[in-house]
């Protein structure tokens, strides 16, 4: 643990490893309950294993297409049968398995096999009633970093398929599943502000962070699949992002073409040429066929393609798709490694990509053990024991302190506009506590190759400003709290580029607010020892709070 002028961090390595220590005093206090060492076997699962990022939506909002996308393989299962209603996670393996969890507690192994290149998961005849969870363990790369958690439609007619996605995702007495959500949404309908209400309470407990993203699905739809389609969800999606309610439940709102990212991710090389003939036609012929999908399949259409070929186009790439296809392909596309490139670009797919690497990966510690606080924490009030309070002590200690569910607080909130701070200071506010994402360039405003020494200069040039603007006696106390917390964004900054130890200013830094303009150098060091004052107190105020509420010690 770093101290730095009275702010305390912690690294993220050090949250798992205190949380694993709080997991092994658990163990020795429940040592003689079988039930509450298995519940503590899956903790500490869930604290080694990659972040949790569920897909979530109502029916049809197009949650495995995007999947399929993300994963860059089609296996997840998009048609309407009986997978499709159970919860399924996919995540790394050396070698492909799947396995069927059932709800009686039995585990039995699939068989893998494709039909047409997409992954059939044969249930052997059960129900989803049977099933508690589907496992896909896969050679994949994006897995290494991130389990992907399929989920049965919410709002669903069918009560008992909402209601898995419920228990899963936002149960009422236990922690969620997941340890974040990207949320699909065709329109914004109250079941979707009610999932993500309860998914933020359930997730949040004490911390109430926020950490889901929202997606506006089937984007091509929105302008009835004419080739600006993207750029009218585009400005649908921005006006979700403005929309009270849902602006403190998610973190964005990114418009996409699922269907297109898929065929997009999953281009074979009989479809580049199937839609490069498309492109080299005749302008007025090619509209003519691109009219409508109705039109674009007819037997008598003018077009040596053959009728199943073109049904094939439509189903991979829908109309939308494929009208953009053909004229990437007349701007200059050569190839088929090209085409699937620029198509994963304009559907969206690279955006939700980047803020999931942005946003949540980077937190994947602080996350997941949000998540197994809670979980302990549930089982710590079902199941009392003799030394819970040491249990207890821990779980509030983090809450207490993860300035990383803070940030992901203060963002949500800053959706709204509801930042009490000037417009400018809140711009800066919010990208110092990652809204821009979370390396230390992007929290300072500069570039990603910028040097060590600047970051570290920079970093105190900051520290300095946030420092002073934190100590104004005038302030609020929410714009306060805020101006403290952007302090405690840059005391990590400071940390994990080694700058922890000196934050004060470099001999040609000027603090902030600059000369005196003629009150010369007794006014600065004034100002120095008003500084050094301020962190002497924070210094014996942290120490206060260290003595009381710190179990790790």
């Amino acid at each position: 643990m770093t101290v730095i002028d009275g702010e305390r961090t912690r690294s993220e390595p050090d949250v798992i490893a205190q949380t694993r220590d709080l997991l092994r005093i658990a163990r020795t206090l429940y040592a003689s309950d079988r039930a509450a060492l298995a519940a503590l076997d899956a903790m500490q699962t869930r604290l080694d294993e990659p972040l949790r990022v569920a897909v979530a939506g109502m029916v049809k909002a197009g949650k495995s297409t995007l999947l399929n996308a993300l994963l860059g393989e089609r296996i997840a299962a998009t048609d309407a049968g009986e997978c499709t209603r159970v919860v399924t996670w996919y995540r790394y393996a050396q070698t492909p398995s799947i396995s069927m969890h059932l709800r009686d507690g039995r585990t039995e192994r699939m068989q893998i096999r494709r039909d047409h290149g997409r992954l059939v998961l044969d249930l052997g005849g059960r129900v989803a009633e049977e099933i508690d969870w589907i496992d896909v363990g896969w050679p994949l790369g994006g897995l290494e970093s991130q389990i992907l958690i399929d989920t049965p439609g919410i709002a669903s007619l069918s009560h008992g398929v909402s209601a898995r996605t419920a228990q899963f995702l936002a149960p009422e007495q236990s922690a969620s599943s997941a340890d974040a959500v990207v949320y699909l949404m065709r329109h914004l309908h109250g079941s979707d502000i009610h999932f993500l209400e309860a998914f933020r309470d359930t997730a949040a407990g004490a911390a109430q962070s926020v950490c889901a993203v929202g997606v506006l699905s089937r984007a091509d739809e929105v302008g009835s699949g004419r080739i600006d389609s993207l750029m009218s969800a585009r400005r649908v999606a921005r006006r979700y992002e403005r929309d009270g309610e849902l602006a403190s439940l998610a973190l964005g709102v990114i418009p996409m073409a699922g269907l297109l990212a898929e065929g997009a991710r999953t281009l074979r090389e009989s479809e580049f040429i199937a839609l490069r003939d498309l492109a080299g036609r005749e302008r007025t012929d090619r509209e003519r066929l691109l009219v409508s999908a109705d039109r674009f399949v007819r037997p008598d259409a003018d077009t040596d393609l053959s009728v199943g070929v073109r049904q094939d186009l439509l189903a991979r790439f829908g109309l939308f798709g494929v009208r953009l296809a053909a004229a990437v392909i007349r701007g200059g596309v050569a190839d088929s490694s090209s085409l699937s490139a620029a198509l994963a670009e304009q559907s969206g797919l690279h955006q939700l990509e980047e803020f999931i690497a942005r946003q949540f990966i980077p937190r994947a510690p602080a996350l997941k053990v949000r998540g197994v606080m809670m979980q302990l924490q549930a089982l710590v009030s079902e199941r009392p024991c003799e030394g819970e309070e040491r249990i207890r002590a821990g779980i509030e200690r983090f809450f207490a302190s993860a300035h990383t569910l803070r940030e992901l607080s203060l963002l949500a909130l800053a959706r709204t506009g509801a930042l009490p701070l000037p417009e400018a200071e809140a711009d800066d506010a919010i990208r110092i506590i990652g809204g821009d994402g979370t390396t230390a360039a992007l929290r300072l405003g500069m570039a990603e190759g910028a040097s060590q020494g600047e970051i570290r200069i920079r970093v105190q040039q900051e520290s300095i400003r946030w420092r002073s603007l934190a100590a104004d006696p005038t302030a609020a106390p929410d714009t306060a709290e805020i101006r403290r917390c952007v302090v405690r964004s840059l005391a990590g900054i400071a940390s994990e580029i080694g700058g922890a130890r000196d934050l004060r200013p470099a001999p040609d830094v000027v603090p902030s607010g600059g000369p005196g303009h003629g009150a010369g150098e007794d006014a600065e060091q004034e100002s120095q020892q008003h500084q050094r004052g301020l962190r002497r107190k924070n210094r014996l105020h942290d120490l206060s709070l260290r003595s009381q509420r710190d179990p790790f010690r």
